[in-house]
């Protein structure tokens, strides 16, 4: 390796991940407890020699796993990190990538993968209250076709079914993405057409559901998802127009 690509001991990146370690260490002693402010950035600076850009990093990094909270003009403070914590932060880099069709890709494939399961178990083993509540839903995203308030029902709807497997963590992931997905639906010439079409799959699938048929369930909520992904594909650029344009010149 040459020396110029050696990561030092002292490197800033270093040292912030060693401010962080030691935070971390404090309140899992119970020097610092749930509540009590974190040293100043000029403490922290003295105690570990280091820059103030340095101890923010640092911050910035505890903040992200979960142990500080932080707010405009106020020290941060100690918090007890949670799973929905954790990824609600991580959701909001991760919708930044959204705009890469690979990884828009990888993140419906997680999403189809998590409804098809939650399907077959809705089918397997929903209760009658959770049947009611997905009828309910889909009762609302009729009411709702061809207007505004279409995608949130569409959202409420898949949301009654994944609620089924009763595991937050799951319900958690589906909530952080599903939002952004369907908000980047291309807008469709004939709205109420299109919205009417996703209605009717949706009924389809309750239909699978509430006859206990988990192969149809399955199989018609993979291909609602297979379909709605691909109907947010934009169209590759035709050059049709440009051939026509030169031959008329």
């Amino acid at each position: 390796m040459s020396p110029e690509k050696e990561i030092r001991p002292d490197t800033p990146k270093r040292t912030a991940d060693r401010i962080a370690e030691a935070i971390i260490a404090q309140i899992k002693d119970g020097t610092l407890s749930v509540g009590d402010a974190v040293p100043t950035e000029r403490e922290l600076c003295d105690q570990f020699s280091t820059s103030r850009p340095t101890v923010r990093e640092a911050l910035s990094n505890l903040h992200m796993r979960g142990f500080l909270s932080t707010g405009t003009g106020k020290r941060p403070r100690v918090t007890t990190p949670s799973l929905e914590d954790v990824f609600t932060l991580a959701g909001d880099h991760i919708r930044e990538i959204l705009g890469n069709a690979e990884s828009a890709a990888h993140l419906e494939q997680m999403r189809q993968f998590i409804e098809a399961g939650a399907v077959r178990v809705a089918a397997e083993n929903a209760s009658n209250i959770q049947v009611a509540k997905m009828q309910a839903a889909l009762e609302k995203n009729l009411e709702s076709v061809g207007t505004d308030n279409f995608p949130a029902t569409d959202i409420a709807f898949h949301r009654s079914i994944v609620a089924v497997v009763g595991n937050p963590i799951i319900l958690k992931l589906h909530d952080m993405f599903v939002s952004t997905m369907l908000a980047h639906r291309p807008n469709s010439p004939s709205p109420r057409h299109m919205d009417a079409l996703v209605y009717e799959e949706h009924r389809a699938i309750y239909e699978a559901v509430l006859n206990g048929d988990v192969v149809a369930a399955t199989k018609l909520m993979d291909s609602h998802l297979e379909r709605s992904y691909r109907s947010r594909l934009a169209a590759p650029k035709s050059l049709l127009s440009e051939t026509q344009s030169i031959e008329e010149a």
